[in-house]
């Protein structure tokens, strides 16, 4: 497991859910293809399972 996890928004939020957008949002996430990097802590790996089908995830190095 790397220390952080770089998360990119690689699809719209248009359609999904009011929760999935917060989440999304919760997650620091506006624009497709804006790239942010969290701590890897068990609920930012939970905040991204539930929108797996909207970002992409890297595990990087600190």
């Amino acid at each position: 497991m790397g220390e952080f996890l770089e998360v990119r928004l690689a699809r719209s939020v248009i359609g999904a859910s009011q929760r999935q957008k917060r989440t999304v949002r919760a997650l620091g996430l506006r624009k497709i293809g804006q790239k942010v990097v969290h701590k890897d802590l068990p609920q930012i790996r939970g905040m991204v399972r539930k929108v797996a089908h909207l970002v992409e995830v890297r595990e990087v190095e600190g």
